[in-house]
């Protein structure tokens, strides 16, 4: 399928979806959204992608929300669409591993897609922020949801309140874990992209439960957790991947994984 707001390429299993509005810096427009969900739907069901890398541009992953296209919507508008819902929760969902590579401003909407991917490497010139506030509304994407689990309350409340006024560097949210590393800017694309083929070289069944126990683990308490963990950790005992995995293990070579 051809796009218009995001370009996209297979790198053997790895999906690189970029970004494409580089005169807007990236703006969040439903259009663009409308096609991002729709390449993210289809690589969590093509079974020759094991994992997806989401980027932008070097100047800016996102820069937030389309506020042309926000400016005239009103109260009734967004309720009945159910703005930002319908368009931008198919990262949020997709059951295999999405990774964000955020050079740049990631600010509003864009903190908050970073966000929704399941971790971030970040260029050195990255810079974090949700200043919704100064345009007198409040975070939509999961902003006061998310950000408070990466980093804390204190911060997330200065950095919601304060708008911006108050942005984040690479490395501040690298200390504060809203980051996994901080990479060299001109050396962000090479790092993702061989984190992504050595995760996509893994057994993506085995991947798909991974995520899906580490995700439980912000929704119910502990007791809970470690028996959903438990019970997809026997369900994997059912994989041939399994099998395959711990005879290379015992025979001392590199496991041919089939994905089953």
């Amino acid at each position: 399928m051809k796009f218009k707001y995001i370009l996209t390429e297979q790198k053997d299993r790895v999906l690189l979806i970029t970004l494409n509005r580089p005169k807007a810096l990236n703006a969040l427009s439903p259009q663009l959204m409308a096609e991002l969900s729709q390449a993210v739907v289809d690589a969590d069901l093509d079974e020759k992608i094991s994992c997806l890398v989401l980027t932008g541009s070097k100047k800016a992953f996102a820069a937030g929300a389309d506020i042309r296209d926000m400016k005239g919507k009103s109260y009734m508008d967004v309720y009945k669409a159910d703005f930002i819902t319908s368009e931008w929760e198919a990262v949020s969902r997709c059951r295999k591993p999405v990774i964000a590579a955020v050079s740049g401003y990631a600010l509003g909407g864009g903190c908050e897609l970073a966000m929704m991917c399941d971790f971030i490497i970040a260029a050195e010139n990255a810079k974090f922020g949700q200043p919704e506030i100064n345009l007198g509304v409040i975070p939509g994407a999961g902003g006061t949801q998310r950000l408070p689990r990466f980093i804390g309350k204190s911060k997330a409340m200065e950095m919601v309140l304060l708008g911006q006024d108050r942005f984040m560097d690479a490395c501040e949210a690298e200390r504060c874990g809203l980051v996994s590393r901080v990479v060299a800017t001109d050396d962000l694309m090479a790092d993702v992209i061989e984190t992504a083929n050595k995760i996509s070289r893994l057994s993506t069944p085995s991947l798909m439960m991974a995520k899906e126990s580490v995700k439980r683990a912000f929704e119910v308490n502990l007791a809970e957790g470690v028996r959903f963990e438990r019970r997809l950790f026997h369900s994997s005992f059912a994989t041939e991947d399994k099998e395959e995995g711990m005879a290379a293990f015992i025979e001392k070579r590199s496991p041919n994984f089939k994905n089953k």
